[in-house]
């Protein structure tokens, strides 16, 4: 009888072999950070979204004209006087909302949102928001080291992807085949490779763009020692502006209408997307404008204004170079901010699943030693402790958030990421397991009622209510996740 055809070509089982024991090697080695990575990564495709449910009883603003982005500057420079950097970045569609941000001369930052008139409303900090964008772009470490941390672990997701696909020659004829109710080895098996193969060109995007964007520091450092003698700002100097001379000497604000007007003229097909003053009311000032195109993923048109409203730079998505249009647009496709809810539910669905790759992927491995006669039960109780702390210790850092006035999500975080550590010596893995999902289905449910309770039911902002049905739904999914349990693994045979 003929053996089936598969689409992988026929390869030496020592090939193979070689290539799963390096796959398992690299990815034991990198585990926990890829885990970090994917998990926050997920959440921080949402980002946004949290930012309003921080600030529920502010309305979305779907579209404002142009000159209302210039009475937001005008009113917060009124307010405030001077100021090094103002940025108004306009509503789109991954945020509805006009979102203000200056830097003041006495080293003050000022963040917050204004209304469709371009009104002021005050300072609106999103501190759980900013811990979990932070702790997926740089872990919040320095940034040239966090980055390149991250930068490595999407190099090393790339190539578990690839030695993964090498090393089961079957995956593709595999691919709808699923073990459920067996034991743990074996349903673990299925749910990674199903989970690898069925997400599998979302994955390796998602880690090729995260190895791009955590590695541009040692990719422009690369390019400084090649071309600059070492000069990395001349390396940046290739894909940012040149900068006006600095003058301090008093001035008024250029006319910010006829500049407007300008861009418009230039972009006709465009929308502002970004108004940046930089040392306003100085001699030395500028004025950026951003203009967006809807059917592009890059950031724009750029156009750059001196003092007198004179046309100083300027740079066009369709005359640019083809590496700064895939520079503009690595960010979008790795966050999914691209195409709305539509992007990023697909997200978040495929987050997960790159997350549940990486968490069965260790799984298999402790259920292979156990059955071999071999157990690791301290390398099995650190990774439960490592996969269900982190719902734990999200609940409880949004928690904190949203009751308290501490910045300090971060720290409450690592506080009880630690004590979910320090479980593992007490306990067998099933009992870690089982007490984590049991306390971080809690306070996902309890996250919703705070927040209804403390902002009251009728939010002005309905994406609110979708953070919290979705908060109320995780709740229940880990609700689910105890009701399951494995057939218990083989006993190893005697030598």
């Amino acid at each position: 009888m003929a053996k089936p055809k598969t689409l992988w070509p026929r390869v030496p089982a020592p090939f193979v072999q070689a290539v799963l024991a390096g796959h398992s090697s690299l990815g034991l080695a990198f585990a926990a950070l890829i885990y970090l990575v994917c998990f926050s990564g997920t959440v921080a495709v949402l980002v946004h979204d949290f930012e309003r449910w921080e600030w529920p009883n502010l309305a979305p603003v779907e579209q404002v004209e142009p000159d209302v982005a210039i009475a937001t500057a005008r009113n917060l420079l009124d307010e405030y006087g001077a100021a090094e950097h103002v940025f108004i970045t306009l509503p789109d569609i991954n945020s509805p909302r006009t979102r203000v941000y200056a830097e003041l001369h006495d080293g003050r930052v000022l963040e917050g949102f204004a209304d469709a008139q371009g009104n002021w409303s005050g300072e609106a900090t999103t501190p759980w928001s900013e811990f979990m964008l932070g702790l997926h772009i740089d872990l919040h470490l320095p940034h040239a080291v966090g980055s390149f941390v991250v930068g490595m672990t999407g190099v090393a997701l790339l190539s578990l992807l690839i030695s993964g696909l090498l090393s089961h020659p079957r995956i593709f004829r595999d691919a709808f085949h699923i073990r459920l109710g067996g034991t743990k080895r074996l349903q673990e098996a299925d749910l990674h490779n199903r989970a690898g193969i069925w997400g599998l060109p979302f994955h390796i995007v998602i880690a090729l763009t995260g190895a791009l964007l955590g590695l541009t520091t040692l990719i422009a450092g690369t390019l400084a020692l090649a071309f600059f003698k070492g000069d990395v700002e001349q390396t940046y100097a290739l894909f940012f502006p040149p900068a006006l001379e600095d003058d301090t000497t008093p001035a008024p604000l250029p006319d910010l209408d006829a500049i407007l007007a300008d861009a418009a003229t230039r972009a006709p097909e465009a929308r502002l997307r970004m108004l940046r003053l930089d040392h306003p009311g100085e001699t030395g000032q500028s004025v950026h404008i951003s203009m967006g195109y809807p059917d592009k993923l890059a950031f724009g048109d750029s156009y750059i204004y001196d003092g007198n409203g004179e046309l100083f730079h300027t740079e066009q998505v369709s005359e640019s170079s083809l590496g700064t249009q895939i520079l503009q647009t690595i960010g979008p496709y790795h966050f999914g901010w691209f195409a709305g809810w539509v992007s990023k539910i697909a997200y978040v669905l495929l987050g997960g699943a790159l997350t549940l790759v990486t968490t069965t992927g260790v799984a298999i491995w402790t259920a292979r030693r156990r059955s071999k006669g071999h157990p690791a039960p301290v390398t099995e109780r650190l990774w439960i402790a490592t996969v269900w702390s982190q719902p734990v210790a999200y609940g409880v850092s949004a928690l904190v958030a949203l009751l308290t006035p501490l910045p300090a999500p971060l720290l409450v975080w690592g506080i009880v990421t630690g004590a979910c550590f320090a479980l593992a010596p007490f306990f067998d893995a099933r009992r870690i397991s089982v007490t984590l999902r049991t306390i971080g289905a809690a306070l996902l449910a309890i996250l919703p009622l705070a927040h209804i309770a403390l902002h009251g039911a009728s939010y002005a902002d309905p994406v609110a209510w979708v953070i919290d049905a979705g908060l109320f739904a995780c709740a229940i999914l880990l609700v689910l996740s105890l009701r399951y349990k494995p057939a218990p693994a083989r006993q190893p045979r005697p030598a």
